[in-house]
Parts: structure tokens; sequence; C-alpha cells
């Protein structure tokens, strides 16, 4: 029986069919640790990130390559450095000349000057007028007044006058009056033989004597209304002749303080003139606006002409400040906040990165958000620089300013599977209430 058994299994193909191969066997195990494998690796922790990419830049804007601008048009005569060379603050670059036909003459300076100087002899001259037509106006007032009151006190004098004339007009009418009524009487009385020749002769004599004095004080009176008619007009013509006097004064006055005016312009405007010659011509040496290094000369050729405002070299400050410029997703925004840790892979620096797992990356540098933009910078990303971490390894000393890297802003730890899950759906990270968090603490 047993020899038949034995038969059955080795010489029968049906039954060799049904048996099952050991190497499937085999491959069934491994598939199931596979399996388990995955299964397992789908609940390892997997930190969260945003990936970006960008370049190297500064921190501090004044750190940043910078373009020297020519601030006048010129024509090139002299490069004073070459390209890698290093300059100090202040060191010259390159030398210009003039290509303005206004600024040729080599004496422009003392030409200028001169001129000034004339206008300021000729603004002293009219300062001399202005004075003594101030004194001349303050003669002429003091004069008007003394006139004034001679003239008051002269028509004060012939109202007096004509009053004390009127009063002896007015008594010598009375007396002529009485010395008639006297001659009438005596007349009768001659008439009747009552007096004699003599006397009535005397007595006409009397009342001829008082008609002429009537005359007399009555000349008198008329010449002292016109000596009073005189007297006003005379203190009006004094009035009127020293107003004009005065008057004219002032109006030439006047003029030679505008005249002083327009001069004191022209003096200022020819010295901003020469000041700006001067300036000019200390713009024919263009100079480093600060330490740095030489990187690349724009305008090279001698002869070549410089526009204002033209660029001719760039220089890139020696400093120590660096610092990556990324680029991230607008969607992404809300995920960042200050202070969040990066990680950096740069250009040409051997590294293996897992985004996931930082801590098993080789070759990528510790760093930190430390500016967000408030605006889109292109093609509808957000820029944010990251700074180094001063409390991670240190970043290379050899990178440059421009080179180019990538970064993934770290955010929370989830499971594998949900990152698979999150990413299939399109789902953003679960960071909305820490960025909160972490902004408001930012700002304290």
């Amino acid at each position: 029986m047993d020899q038949l058994d034995k038969l059955a299994e080795t010489q029968l193909y049906s039954l060799r069919t049904l048996k099952t191969p050991s190497i499937g066997r085999t491959v069934a195990k491994v598939l199931m640790i596979a399996v388990t494998i995955f299964i397992l690796f789908l609940f390892l922790p997997w930190q969260q990130n945003i990936r970006g990419k960008g370049r190297l830049t500064a921190l501090n804007p004044g750190n940043r390559p910078q373009m020297v601008e020519s601030a006048i048009a010129g024509r090139i005569t002299n490069w004073h450095v070459i390209e890698g060379d290093y300059v100090n603050k202040g060191d010259v670059l390159l030398t210009i000349s003039e290509i303005k036909d206004k600024y040729f003459d080599p004496n422009l300076i003392s030409r200028i000057e001169e001129q000034v100087r004339a206008k300021k002899n000729a603004a002293e001259a009219k300062d001399n007028k202005i004075a003594a037509l101030n004194k001349q106006i303050v003669a002429l007032g003091n004069a008007v007044t003394a006139k004034m009151a001679q003239a008051k006190n002269k028509l004060q004098q012939s109202r007096l006058k004509l009053e004390a004339d009127s009063l002896a007009f007015v008594a010598a009418q009375v007396n002529y009056e009485n010395a008639e009524s006297i001659f009438n009487r005596n007349k009768n009385r001659f008439d009747a033989g009552n007096i004699t020749l003599t006397k009535f002769q005397e007595i006409e004599n009397k009342f001829q004597m008082s008609g002429a004095k009537v005359l007399k004080a009555e000349n008198e009176w008329l010449q002292r209304k016109a000596d009073l008619a005189n007297a006003t007009l005379e203190l009006a013509s004094i009035d009127a002749e020293y107003s004009d006097k005065i008057s004219k004064a002032q109006s030439n006055l006047n003029e030679t303080i505008a005249g002083r005016n327009e001069t004191q312009a022209e003096i200022v405007k020819m010295e901003n003139e020469l000041t700006n010659v001067q300036v000019r011509q200390s713009q024919y040496q263009i100079k480093a606006p600060q330490s740095g290094y030489v990187v690349h000369a724009v305008k090279v050729g001698i002869g070549e002409t410089i526009k204002e405002g033209g660029a001719v070299a760039t220089i890139l400050p020696e400093s120590e400040d660096i610092a990556f410029e990324m680029y991230i997703e607008a969607m992404d925004m809300p995920l960042i906040a200050k202070g969040r840790k990066v990680r950096v892979e740069f250009d040409g620096w051997p590294a293996l990165a897992f985004s996931g797992w930082p801590n098993a990356s080789v070759g990528t540098f510790g760093g930190e958000v430390a500016i967000i933009d408030r605006v889109e910078s292109k093609n509808g990303k957000f820029r944010i620089i990251v700074k180094p971490d001063i409390t991670d390894e240190k970043w290379p000393s050899l990178l440059r300013i421009g080179s180019a890297a990538k970064g993934w802003v770290m955010l929370n730890d989830v499971p594998i599977w949900y990152e698979i899950w999150r990413n299939m759906n399109g789902f953003p990270a679960t960071m909305y209430q820490d960025t909160e968090t972490e902004a408001k603490s930012a700002k304290k």
C-alpha cells in the first residue's frame, strides 16, 4: 500500500498539478510581508510642507547687488577698476567727460563767479540808493513839517491882523460918522455966522482926515484879507508841493527796491547755476556708493556715451547677509507665518532630501520665514524671504547671491496615509488655526 502511495504522488500527473509549488508559497509570504510593511508604512509620521523655488538674495536690501548709475550724461574717458575688483566706498570707478556744449567752457565756473560778483556790486549800489532815498524822504518829511508849521503861524498872524484891522476899520468908520455929524452941525453954525471961518476950516479938516483914515483902515483891512487868502493858499501849496516831492521820492524808492529784488533774484539764480556746475563737475568721476565687488560693467568702451541716469556697473556689497527668496502658490499663503521653519536645498550642493522627514535629509539646511509679501510678485505667486536658522547648521560660505535653490516650509506632522489622501483630494494642509496663533505671537 505504501508503494502504491509513493507511486501515485511521483508518477501521476494529476496529483502533481494539484500540489502547491514551493515558489508560490515563498511569493505569497513575500507579498504578505510587503503588504504588512506598506500598511505599517502608511501609519508612519509625515511632516506636511509647502514647496517652493527661488534664488539666494540678501535679507537687507542695502546688501543686495546694486546698479551704479551716472547722475549726468557723459562720455567714458577712463576705467579705474576691472570686473572682480574690490572697491571701498568713495573709490573712483570711472571718469567721464562732458558732452553738453553748455558746459564745454573750461573757465565756466570763474566766469559765472565774475557775473555773480558784478551782480552783487549792482545790488550793493541799489542798497546805497535805497538808503539815500530813505534819508531824502525823511528830510522832505521834516521839511514839510517845518514849512507847514511856518505857514500855519503865518496864517494865524494874518487872521489876527485881519481881526485887528477889521476893528480899526470899524473904529475909523465910527470916527468918520462922528466927524461928519460934527462937520454938519458946525456948517450950519458957520452958515448962520455963529463960528468963524478959521474954526469951521479946522472942523472941516478933521472931517476930511477922518474920511482919509476910513479909507486907510479899509485898505489895510482889505490887505489883511488878501494876506489871509495868500497864507491859506501858501499852506495848501506847501502841502501839495511836498506831497509831490515825497511821492516822487517814494516812487523812486519803490522802483529801486524792485530793481534790488530783481537783482537779488538774479544773484540767487546765478549762484544756483554756479553750484549746479560745481556739482556737475564733481560728477565727472563716478564713485562707488558702498564697499563691495565690481561684478559687472554695463558700459565698457572708452568713448562710449552714457545717458543721464544710465547704469555703468553693478556692485555686490561684501556682506555675510544672505537669505533665500522663495516663491509659493497663493493657495498656500494662509498656511505660512513668520518664524516657520524651512528646509533649504541649494543648487550645486550635494543633498539627499526627504521633504516629509527633514531629520533624515542630508545636505539641506535650516531656515525660518522672515518676510512675507502682502502682494503677489510674479505669475500669481507670492514671495517669502527665508533667513538662516541660527539654531541649525550654518549655511555654506561658498553660496553666492543669485544662485538657485528650493525649499520646504515645514508644517504639522500627520500619518502618511492622510497626506496621500489629502493630496489625492486636493485638500489643504491642516494649519489654519496654528498659523493664526503663530502670527499673533509673532506680532507680540
